[in-house]
C-alpha cells in the first residue's frame, strides 16, 4: 500500500533559481505537488557546485527531487496565460529569486491573487525584499559571513580564507520559508484568504544564530542585572559554545579510537560516571553544582579525564553510558556518520538508483507509517506536457499549438 502523504493536494507553483529551490524540498518529501517552472535555458543548478554526479550536481539532484518540470516562456504572452491558468489551481506560488521578478513580468502577486484569492505568495532571497542590500547578487556563503557565523580564517602563507563551516543560510532560510507556507496554505484553507510572504536567507542565518546573538545584547546590560550561571560564580561566560572551551565535565575527550563528548553537566550525572568507573573519588574531590557545573579550567580533573577516556573505545563509551545512565555521545564526521549504528537505525540512505545519488531521507517520521520515496530531481521540461495534460487538460494538438507560438520554449 503506498504510504500516505501529508501535504497530497497541496499544489506548489515554484518559478526558481539556485538554492533557493530548497524552501519546496521539505513540501515535496511531505507528498506536496511541486510544479518547477523553468525558462527555456533552464536552471543553472545543475551544473553548479560540486560533487557532480553523472553530469549534474548533487545540488540539483537533492533540492528539487520529488518535483515536476515544466518549460514556460515567460517572456511570451502565451507562457504568461499558461503560468496564469497554473496559478489558478495552486495553492502556493513561490518566487525564489531576487525579488519582483515576477511582478517585473506582470505575475506579482497583486495579479495573481485577482485570478485565485486563495493563493500563498512567498519570495525567497538573499537579502530580502527591503533594506540597503536588496540588489546585491550573493551566494549561500554571504548570508552566513554577514549574520556573523562564520569568521575569516589564514593559511600558512597569510592568505586568508573561507574555513570549513555547516552552511545555515541557504538552508535554514527554505525551512523557515517552507513553515510560512504552510502557515499560509492553513489560514488560506480556513478563510479562503491568501497572503504574501517574503524570506531572507541571510535574515534566516541571523535567526538560526539567535542564542550568540541575544546573548551579546543581554551582555549590554549592566552586571548586576544580566550574570553567568549560578555554578560560575555568576561570572559571564562567552557566547554559545565559545563559553564551552574551558569546560571539564562538558568537553570532548581521546577515546582508545576516536573521540566521545563527556556532558555531565548535571551532578548525577557526574556522580553515575564516578560510580561506574570506579572512581569516586573524583566525586567526592569535585562534586559540583547540582546543574550546569562543568569545573571550568580545572585541570587536575581534565588531566585524570583524558587518561579514563583513552582507556576505552568511543563504541565502548556509549555502551558504557547507556549501561550506567550518564552522557556521553560520539563525535563523528560527515565522512564516518553512516558508520554510526543510530544512523543507519534512523535514517540510512535513499540509494543512487532512486534519485541519482544517494541522498539522506526526510528526517521527521510517521509513526506507525512512512514517507512516500521521492522521485528523482527532473531534467529541464522533462514533465511540459503531463502537467499541462494533467492539470490544464491541454491535449497534443493544444501542446503542439502552444509549442509553434514558442510558449514552451
Amino acid at each position: 500500500m503506498e504510504p500516505t502523504a501529508p501535504l497530497a493536494g497541496v499544489r506548489v507553483l515554484e518559478v526558481s533559481l539556485l538554492g533557493p529551490a530548497a524552501i519546496t524540498g521539505p513540501l515535496a518529501d511531505l507528498g506536496a505537488e511541486v510544479i518547477k517552472v523553468e525558462s527555456p535555458s533552464g536552471d543553472y543548478v545543475r551544473q553548479m557546485t560540486w560533487p557532480i554526479v553523472e553530469g549534474v550536481s548533487l545540488m540539483h539532484l537533492h533540492i528539487n527531487r520529488g518535483k515536476r518540470s515544466v518549460v514556460l516562456d515567460l517572456k511570451s504572452e502565451e507562457g504568461k496565460e499558461l503560468f496564469r491558468d497554473l496559478a489558478r489551481s495552486s495553492d502556493v506560488v513561490v518566487e525564489a529569486m531576487r525579488p519582483g521578478a515576477l511582478e517585473r513580468l506582470g505575475l506579482g502577486y497583486d495579479a495573481l491573487r485577482e485570478l485565485n484569492p486563495r493563493l500563498v505568495f512567498i519570495t525567497i532571497s538573499g537579502y530580502g525584499m527591503t533594506g540597503p542590500y536588496r540588489n546585491l547578487p550573493s551566494h549561500g556563503v554571504a548570508y552566513d559571513t554577514w549574520a556573523g557565523i562564520v569568521s575569516p580564517a589564514y593559511d600558512d602563507e597569510g592568505f586568508c580564507y573561507i574555513p570549513e563551516h555547516v552552511s545555515i543560510g541557504i538552508f535554514a532560510g527554505p525551512l523557515y520559508g517552507a513553515l510560512g507556507i504552510l502557515a499560509g496554505v492553513v489560514q488560506a484553507r480556513a478563510t479562503g484568504e491568501g497572503c504574501q510572504m517574503e524570506i531572507a536567507q541571510s535574515d534566516a542565518a541571523a535567526a538560526y544564530d539567535w542564542y550568540r546573538s541575544e546573548t551579546w545584547k543581554a551582555y549590554e546590560r549592566p552586571e548586576d542585572e544580566v550574570t553567568g550561571n549560578a555554578s560560575d560564580g555568576y561570572e559571564r561566560r562567552a557566547p554559545g559554545t565559545a563559553g564551552m572551551r574551558e569546560g571539564v565535565r562538558y568537553q570532548m575527550y581521546e577515546s582508545a579510537d576516536g573521540h566521545v563528548l563527556f556532558m555531565a553537566s548535571e551532578q548525577a550525572f557526574w556522580k553515575n560516571f564516578c560510580a561506574g568507573v570506579d572512581r569516586m573519588d573524583l566525586f567526592e574531590r569535585w562534586p559540583g553544582s547540582t546543574y550546569a557545573d562543568h569545573a571550568r579550567g580545572n585541570r587536575e580533573l581534565q588531566a585524570e579525564l583524558r587518561d579514563i577516556f583513552r582507556g576505552r573505545t568511543s563504541a565502548a563509551w556509549i555502551a558504557f553510558a547507556d549501561e550506567h545512565n550518564t552522557t556521553i555521545a560520539p563525535v563523528n564526521t560527515p565522512r564516518n556518520i553512516s558508520e554510526d549504528p543510530q544512523f543507519q537505525d534512523r535514517l540510512g540512505w535513499i540509494p543512487a538508483g532512486n534519485l541519482g545519488a544517494d541522498q539522506l531521507p526526510f528526517p521527521v517520521k510517521i509513526v506507525g507509517g512512512s514517507l512516500p520515496t521521492p522521485t528523482k530531481a527532473p531534467s529541464l521540461g522533462e514533465h511540459t506536457d503531463a502537467v499541462l495534460g494533467d492539470v490544464l487538460g491541454h491535449d497534443e494538438a493544444r501542446l503542439a499549438e502552444l509549442r509553434a507560438k514558442g510558449a514552451l520554449g
